[in-house]
């Protein structure tokens, strides 16, 4: 049979998924797969949720589609004042789009047309950091540092440049506390905002605990605080990204509340959505509303299915889940259980260097050698050999490589469903181990 779908990959041929259970995707032939890494930190929910399916077939009863240039819709409404409830403070208006990259550019724009609509046109850099990842349209990709995704486009990326990570078990030297670390990189904001000339930048953009590229790497204590400081000082706009880490995943609904931080906005998706619609949604300061309200009151951007009734209604009763089942207690919960259980299977590993992350977002590094932190030969795509062992166990992951500077380093990232038991944290971590092994041995 033909096979027509222009996929990820040319090579090869994927399995086809025809149901969800729960934790886990059933394929064709009838096989179950854990889902432990959520797709990717998609599916907090599960793949199975009646509630959400009952959310839907209600709503398209209703209503479909309902262009916004036109009309604005209940779902929406609904769902902006949810989010804007539960948000940090002075966080007043939500722009709804359809996925993590929409909003980040989003987010890029507003920030641009923000300065010119209070006269400070000059203000058009960004800085982010090295190992981020916000998005694969050209404007995302271009604020992020992941060099393997940015590479071939490089010459049609917009300049942006890029400051150290937070990233502790690479960075923080020998006798220097977590605080002092974090202080130093978070100082590099600092230095880059004062040679790029403080009144040409705009906006530093950073992911809260960073996902797809180093795998759950949490800010240490103080660091966002330090960075909303220099921030404040030079008239910067503080974008966090937290389409991976945000609406629950970390065990608050906003991953910046751990951290004790108010930025001036912040870009979710995934989660948000839990799978069952494509969404995602930029969050903005009120002031940044009324400087475009006062001024050309028009946002100069825009795409046909933002604010779409159908994914509004799913994302609403998403987040009624989660209120109404405590999910963000119980992410927590398992979280820690999820935590001890890798550590307790991988925590002496030969090749376990570092075990981390924040809530149901879990990252493990693997080493060539624990002493000195030596990673294994790109080569060998130790990730990718992972991924397959799991994949053929029945264990969703999300191994990557790359993980210290875009070349070398690999990662696992879980991101299991809130929903999962403990003994399917059992099974995660068990066949995660035997995959680990199986490809190291191969």
């Amino acid at each position: 049979m033909p096979h027509h779908i222009f996929g990820r990959s040319t090579r090869g041929h994927l399995p086809t998924a025809v149901a969800g259970d729960g934790c886990y995707l059933i394929d064709a032939a009838g096989k179950r797969y854990l889902d432990g890494s959520g797709g990717a930190a998609v599916s907090c929910l599960g793949h199975s949720n009646a509630a959400v399916r009952a959310a839907l077939h209600d709503q398209l009863d209703r209503l479909a589609f309902a262009h916004t240039g036109f009309f604005t819709s209940d779902p929406a409404e609904q769902l902006a004042d949810t989010l804007v409830a539960a948000a940090p403070e002075g966080i007043d208006r939500v722009y709804l789009v359809s996925g993590g990259s929409e909003a980040v550019e989003a987010a890029l724009k507003l920030a641009r047309q923000y300065f010119l609509e209070i006269g400070q046109p000059q203000r058009h850099r960004v800085i982010a950091r090295r190992q981020s990842y916000h998005g694969n349209t050209l404007g995302a990709l271009a604020t992020g540092g992941n060099e393997w995704r940015r590479a071939q486009f490089a010459p049609m990326l917009v300049e942006t440049t890029h400051i150290a990570p937070c990233y502790e078990y690479r960075g923080r030297a020998e006798g220097e506390t977590p605080e002092a670390y974090g202080l130093r990189v978070a100082d590099e904001l600092e230095a880059e905002i004062t040679r790029l000339g403080p009144e040409s930048v705009m906006a530093f953009v950073a992911e809260p605990v960073v996902g797809a590229t180093a795998g759950a790497v949490p800010a240490v204590p103080g660091y966002l605080k330090r960075i909303r400081e220099i921030c404040d000082r030079h008239g910067v706009l503080l974008i966090l990204d937290e389409v991976m880490c945000g609406m629950g995943r970390t065990g608050h609904l906003f991953a910046c509340a751990e951290d004790a931080v108010v930025p001036d906005m912040i870009t979710i998706a995934k989660g948000l959505g839990a799978g069952y619609q494509p969404i995602g949604a930029l969050l903005v300061q009120g002031r940044i509303y009324d400087a475009i309200a006062a001024g050309s009151g028009f946002f100069q951007h825009g795409h046909t299915y933002m604010g779409h009734a159908m994914a509004a209604a799913a994302a609403n009763a998403v987040l009624a889940e989660i209120a109404e089942r405590d999910l963000l207690t119980r992410v927590r919960e398992q979280g820690a259980k999820l935590d001890a259980a890798l550590r307790a299977a991988l925590g002496q590993h030969a090749h376990v260097g570092d075990i981390r992350g924040r809530g149901l977002f879990r990252g493990v590094e693997l080493v060539a050698d624990r002493d000195t932190k030596a990673p294994f030969d790109p080569a060998r795509k130790l990730h990718a050999r992972i991924k397959a062992e799991a994949f053929e166990a029945g264990l969703i992951c999300y191994p990557m490589g790359g993980t210290i500077d875009g070349q070398r380093g690999d990662h696992i990232l879980l991101a299991p469903p809130f929903i999962i038991e403990d003994a399917q944290i059992d099974e995660l971590v068990g066949k995660l181990a035997g995959a680990i092994d199986r490809a190291l041995a191969a």
